[in-house]
């Protein structure tokens, strides 16, 4: 794609059972040129199916109208029944940014996809969340209240009129349904899988655990808190939800549960569609555990189990595996154990790394580790392959990658043996930051030893921190293995230039500049990188443990090999560079990385070999 702006959209479509119609939908988003189609979650119980698709703004907002307007000719909502609310044939349509794109500017593709729906299908469309047109349509519960079966009513309601499309429930509609479109953070569609298959267990966590809460009840509510009595608000008795206090005056109860409980009353009625006016005679509201999350339960024939279905919305403050254990706390009470979860759709590299991260915190382990062995971590912790299969490449975005054809994915002796022909590609300067990749491996290595070896506190760490940024420079460096040679093709790329003409000439002559200039600096980098892995190694050979103090002395010996490889190839590229003030500085960087570098390898060295004898003795 040559946009370089990627949103993300997650229609959700009512059908989950008859594949033929989900793939008639899911070619119509392939048929779209600048999109790439990433997931297709089907489920049969709720009857709806979650699909995924990424691309440049046109491109997405292209192909989900072509999506909402396949669903509006192939599903019928009048024949539609599931466990997952609903109201039309696509649900909802959220756009998510990713890359170079905004919320505000999400916002806007939400509108201009709204109003095309609405004037070119007819369809009634309600704008939501980052997109929403009045503060209580930002909530989706409040615009999908009543689902299909109360559109009548609802589009009849002047203050529910759509924000596009008609405001009656003709024959068109009446199949169709309606359709919510918003901006929105990105939503980690998250399953906890129970062993039971009982609804109203599974439904009786979820009320705990998401943000709008639940009715308060007395009594018998141990075990099961839905067993108890409901209480209500009563003339000068508001009881508070949370405690046992009683207030006399709603004011008095709006003052309490913002200092005693951190929410206010007033907005968690409204988000239960309760007037803060009218609730004499109405069940009295208790909060959830955690902002930013909804949940249901059901069951879910597929599985045979009972599951809790919970959107994250807001996935840095409400992170899956804090949602995750407090609901195997809530489980356990009730005698019920967490199989395991599943992600519906995609979920970040980001929020899967931090998961992976908690769970080695928990074991008291050293978080400075391939990122592929936290994932792995997270996957196994949270039990994500518990009912379904978990492809870290399909399912999370974000997660990087290399691509087939690179150097690194070649095995040692294939690359050692590239290295070796008569081609000049890859060369010194790839050679140097695979040298100080591996410097900066083995300081992570004995940093990540030392400090499994201890217990918590600041020196551990200290450990964890300085193998967490030698895992950093170690991925900068692998990448630069490929970025060197890479660099090294651009300029001859340019040499390879036509120059017939004047204009020619030129041309060539500012191509082959930039590309020599490129050429300098990924070198550079990887001379700066080199170095940074030569100070960790440094430091751990000092304080990491002594059985190891060898290989951070290897570490530091080819970390070193890196920053001076590195500085080699600046200096080979800056012959034919025209600009003299960007030579002469290369130059004065380079000289100083290389005397830095050696004396601090080489006292490195010393103290290696010193604690070595003195451990020999």
């Amino acid at each position: 794609m040559s946009d370089n702006r990627i949103v993300e959209c997650v229609p959700n479509f009512s059908e989950g059972r008859d594949m033929k119609i989900i793939e008639q939908i899911a070619d119509a988003i392939r048929a779209v040129d600048g999109v790439e189609l990433k997931d297709i979650d089907p489920g049969a119980a709720t009857n709806r199916t979650v699909v995924t698709f990424v691309g440049n703004p046109d491109g997405v907002v292209e192909a989900a109208f072509q999506a909402i307007k396949k669903a509006a000719e192939i599903i019928d909502m009048r024949k539609h029944h599931g466990t997952h609310p609903r109201m039309g044939a696509t649900d909802v349509c959220p756009f998510v940014p990713v890359t170079d794109v905004t919320m505000d500017d999400c916002a806007e593709l939400a509108k201009i996809l709204g109003e095309r729906v609405g004037e070119e299908l007819k369809i009634p469309v309600y704008l939501y969340e980052n997109a929403a047109t009045s503060p209580e349509r930002r909530n989706l519960a409040y615009v999908r209240h009543g689902e299909y079966e109360g559109l009548p009513e609802k589009l009849a309601d002047p203050e529910m009129k759509p924000d596009f499309g008609p405001a009656k429930f003709d024959a068109s509609v009446a199949k169709t349904g309606a359709t919510a479109i918003c901006a929105r953070e990105f939503l980690i569609a998250y399953n906890v899988n129970l062993n039971t298959t009982e609804k109203n267990y599974a439904t009786d966590i979820a009320f705990e655990l998401r943000e709008k809460g639940r009715s308060a009840r007395r009594g018998n509510i141990e075990p099961f808190y839905f067993r108890g009595k409901i209480i209500r608000y009563e003339k000068d008795k508001y009881p508070c939800g949370n405690c046992n206090f009683v207030a006399k005056t709603f004011t008095e109860l709006e003052e309490h549960t913002q200092n005693a409980h951190n929410y206010s009353i007033t907005a968690l009625l409204k988000s239960n569609n309760l007037d803060p006016n009218n609730i004499i005679g109405k069940a009295v509201k208790k909060s959830g555990l955690f902002k930013f999350c909804k949940s249901i339960g059901w069951f879910v024939d597929d599985y045979k189990i009972a599951q809790i279905s919970i959107n994250l919305t807001n996935y840095k403050i409400t992170p899956p595996q804090l949602v995750l254990e407090k609901t195997r706390e809530l489980a356990a009470k009730r005698g019920i154990v967490v199989t395991g979860s599943e992600v519906v759709g995609l979920i970040p590299y980001s929020a899967i790394i931090e998961a992976g991260k908690y769970y080695l915190r928990q074991q008291d382990k050293s978080t400075g580790i391939p990122s592929q062995d936290i994932i792995h971590y997270a996957v196994r912790s949270m039990g994500l392959t518990d009912v379904s299969k978990f492809d870290s490449a399909e399912k999370i975005i974000g997660l990087p990658k290399i691509p087939d054809n690179a150097l690194v994915k070649l095995e040692t002796k294939e690359f050692v043996d590239e290295v070796s022909r008569e081609s000049p590609a890859p060369g010194g300067g790839s050679v140097a930051a695979l040298a100080g990749a591996i410097g900066s491996a083995l300081a992570s290595m004995v940093a990540n030893l030392t400090a499994n070896k201890h217990s918590a506190g600041e020196f551990k760490n200290k450990l964890i921190s300085l193998a967490e940024k030698a895992q950093e420079i170690k991925d900068a460096l692998i990448r630069a293995v490929d970025e060197d040679t890479q660099a090294f093709n651009d300029y001859l790329d340019a040499i390879r230039m036509p120059k017939k003409t004047d204009d020619e000439k030129k041309s060539r002559n500012e191509a082959i500049q930039s590309g020599l200039k490129k050429a300098v600096m990924i070198p550079l980098e990887t001379a700066n990188n080199s170095f940074e892995a030569l100070k960790i190694a440094a430091e751990i050979a000092e304080i990491g443990n002594k059985a190891s103090v060898s290989d951070a002395g290897v570490g530091a010996q080819i970390a070193s090999t890196g920053v001076i490889g590195g500085c080699l190839n600046v200096l080979i590229n800056l012959g034919d560079i025209e600009d003299e003030k960007f030579v002469e500085d290369m130059k004065a960087r380079c000289e100083k990385l290389e005397t830095d570098a050696r004396k601090l390898a080489d006292e490195t060295i010393e103290k290696v070999k010193k604690i070595i004898i003195e451990n020999a003795d």
